[in-house]
């Protein structure tokens, strides 16, 4: 890549931050895509500013000629996206008179819904830790968090002490793009919380200092990763044989348990911090079940 890419793709995405508030997650999307994009022009001997249509579907093109398999479309839209959004930045610094991306068609993602829980293997998953360990008592309140509140796992693994209130049953959630919101915890998560910051924690920390609410023995914040390989292990032991099971199925669990149950969907909309109804209109397949299910039940004709 050009040295004079790299510094634009830099002031991309530094106004994209200033602007947007985006998270580290999705810059750094945005730069992987860009910077390969540009590694790409620079075998054609072209920089950013000088791609036109034809070399942006010559590398979609190439992507897919290159891949084993046919990519997702979720894959091309994010890369689509990224070049869309670039080259109107480019566009209004009046770098380039034209934008190459106006009639760029971005592929459908499709609707392929959320792998999720029934409430019994949920059950099952939160009863799994060993509550008479320290580590099985903060795993515990950790899982009954997630489940009772839909937090993304990156939201769960950076709560602190100070995010978290028992008093009023809230937890205060920083998401996507530094915004906040106030999730509720309900009286079961609100009790296994309670039980492992009075009891558990101090002995998770041995004697050592910090602000996060679910720390390791090291005093850091637990990593994605490890938690992962919690839930892994948990669903193991309590025998839930669901494929690519993940912390994000919980979140799944707890959208599509709250909607069968009778949330609205904007409330589901707010709790689980999606800046667009659209997102969470993935689950309007459960709404529609339900209306089906007491239609049938309750019409004179159902």
């Amino acid at each position: 890549m050009k040295p004079a890419d790299s510094a634009l793709i830099e002031r991309f995405l530094d106004a994209l931050w200033a602007e947007e508030g985006l998270s580290t997650n999705t810059l750094t999307a945005y730069r992987l895509d860009l910077q390969a994009f540009a590694n790409w022009l620079q075998a054609q001997d072209l920089q950013l500013e000088a791609a036109n249509r034809d070399y942006l579907d010559g590398y979609l093109q190439y992507l897919k000629e290159k891949a084993k398999k046919k990519p997702r479309p979720s894959t091309t839209a994010r890369l689509v996206c990224s070049l869309r959004r670039l080259y109107r930045y480019l566009l209004r610094e009046k770098l380039i008179s034209t934008d190459p991306t106006a009639l760029l068609e971005t592929p459908k993602r499709g609707r392929l819904l959320p792998k999720s829980l029934s409430e019994a293997q949920v059950e099952k998953l939160l009863a799994a830790p060993d509550v008479s360990s320290v580590l099985g008592l903060r795993d515990r309140a950790m899982l009954e968090t997630l489940y009772a509140t839909g937090l993304r796992v990156s939201e769960l693994i950076a709560l602190t002490l100070t995010q978290i209130s028992l008093t009023s049953g809230i937890v205060r959630v920083i998401g996507k793009g530094e915004k906040e919101r106030l999730v509720p915890l309900g009286d079961e998560a609100a009790h296994w919380l309670e039980r492992y910051l009075s009891d558990g924690r101090t002995r998770v920390l041995h004697k050592k200092t910090s602000d996060a609410a679910f720390p390791t023995s090291r005093g850091g914040p637990m990593t994605r990763q490890a938690f992962w390989h919690i839930i892994k292990r948990y669903a193991v032991a309590a025998g839930i044989k669901v494929k690519k099971l993940s912390p994000h199925t919980l979140r799944h669990a707890f959208a599509t348990h709250l909607l069968d149950h009778g949330a609205d969907l904007r409330v589901v909309q707010m709790l689980l911090g999606h800046a667009d109804l659209s997102t969470t209109q993935i689950y309007t397949h459960i709404i529609s079940t339900r209306l089906k299910s007491l239609h049938a039940q309750h019409h004179p004709r159902g």
